[in-house]
């Protein structure tokens, strides 16, 4: 018996402590590890020997943990070096050795998958028999070789629940009136896509949706909008931080210094408030923008129970995995019927899956690149459902604290 050790990477999201919980739970329920640990700070803390025992973790607090958003370990966005003679990867598995880990379970995203991909390939360079896996976790939704990722059915619950509400709410004067709304999304809209949900009928908002997908032409935009308020005043707008136009730029580059992390991401926000500014110019009705934020990814009162409960089975299933001496392998998802949503859980190759991106399908983009499918209805519908409980105390909600 040896030690198993997990972490997590990246933006949170509403349902990772879910999936961490899954792996703590199944872990200890197995009797097959001396210890199951945490590192603080994902593998950059790790490196540092900044690490936990879960079996520490008070039983109201592992319950707790469920419903928590937000990373109860503590994220990092650390890029590990592309060399794997760099001097990271010996002090690293001497870590491992240290603790005398057997299984590296590591929840996040496309840049965590990196993380996962590169230290299988320095264990097989080096003869180690540790496992190393993935569980994926993203609200965008973007990872290859899985049909979803646990985190976006919440995200996209949260997403469409404000649209809606914000629709009712411009509904107040009889003026028209634009709102434009700015969601999560660099590359790939699937976030934005499900605000298509906040419909109640076929002309309800919001009347227009933009994905990053395809190239955002301005002048097109504002036709659209001209267009529309022929039958209908108030009008949303929905659309995605990453548009760009045909050549490439980023709208909201228009509007800011652009930062970088350490894996060559720019920052996105500003496209809808540079839009604002576009329509009160150029329409000169009332017009406002709303960004929604980080609210998409901590949201917890819009938990989705579908995606709780696959955020914990993936969990789980990347500890039967480990127990089975998987390694250099991600935690998929898999709908087992196409007429009755079932998920079902698999690996595939970690390889396959970083550095890429899924985005929307094309064809389900629809009314010259304004509109979103039925198609995509259909896929999104059983992400978004069911409700959860979480614990209160003096009327706010109980969540897991990691002091």
């Amino acid at each position: 018996m040896k030690n198993i050790i997990v972490g997590q990477s990246g933006g949170p999201t509403a349902v990772i402590n879910a999936s961490l919980y899954g792996v703590a739970k199944a872990a200890l329920e197995s009797e097959k590890f001396n210890n199951v640990y945490g590192m603080l700070n994902g593998i950059e803390g790790f490196s540092n020997d900044r690490i936990m025992n879960l079996a520490d973790i008070s039983d109201e607090e592992l319950e707790a943990l469920r419903t928590t958003p937000g990373a109860y370990l503590g994220s990092c966005r650390y890029k590990l070096p592309e060399d794997l003679d760099d001097k990271f990867y010996p002090h690293i598995f001497k870590q491992f050795e240290k603790y005398d880990i057997s299984s590296f379970l590591y929840i996040g995203g496309n840049d965590s998958m990196d993380t996962v991909s590169k230290l299988s390939k320095y264990a097989e360079k080096i003869n180690s028999k540790i496992c190393f896996i993935g569980i994926p976790k993203t609200i965008d939704n973007d990872l290859t070789l899985t049909d979803h990722t646990p985190g976006f059915g919440s995200a996209a619950k949260f997403a469409a629940s404000i649209v809606k509400e914000i629709g009712r709410d411009t509904e107040v004067y009889d003026k028209n009136t634009v709102t434009i709304i700015e969601i999560m999304g660099r590359n790939a809209g699937w976030l934005t896509a499900a605000t298509v949900l906040a419909r109640q009928t076929k002309d309800d908002n919001p009347v227009l949706i933009y994905l990053p997908e395809t190239n955002f032409d301005e002048e097109e935009f504002l036709k659209s909008l001209t267009e529309n308020f022929k039958h209908k005043k108030q009008l949303i707008v929905c659309v995605s931080e990453g548009i760009h136009n045909d050549d490439g730029t980023f709208i909201c580059e228009k509007t800011a210094d652009m930062i970088i992390d350490n894996f060559g991401h720019k920052s996105m926000n500003g496209c809808a408030k540079y839009l604002e500014n576009l329509v009160k110019e150029r329409l000169g009705v009332k017009v406002r923008s709303v960004e929604l934020n980080v609210s998409q990814r901590c949201a917890a009162e819009y938990l989705s129970e579908t995606d709780v409960n696959e955020a914990e089975a993936s969990g789980r299933f990347a500890v039967t995995a480990a127990l089975a001496e998987k390694t250099g392998c991600m935690i998929a998802c898999f709908r087992k019927d196409q007429d009755i949503y079932e998920a079902a859980y698999g690996t595939v190759d970690v390889n396959e899956v970083c550095n890429k991106e899924k985005c929307v399908p094309l064809y389900w983009i629809t009314d010259n690149n304004t509109n979103i499918s039925q198609e995509f209805i259909n896929y999104a519908l059983p992400l978004i459902q069911g409700s959860v409980d979480i614990p209160k105390k003096n009327g706010l909600p109980y969540f897991a604290y990691r002091k």
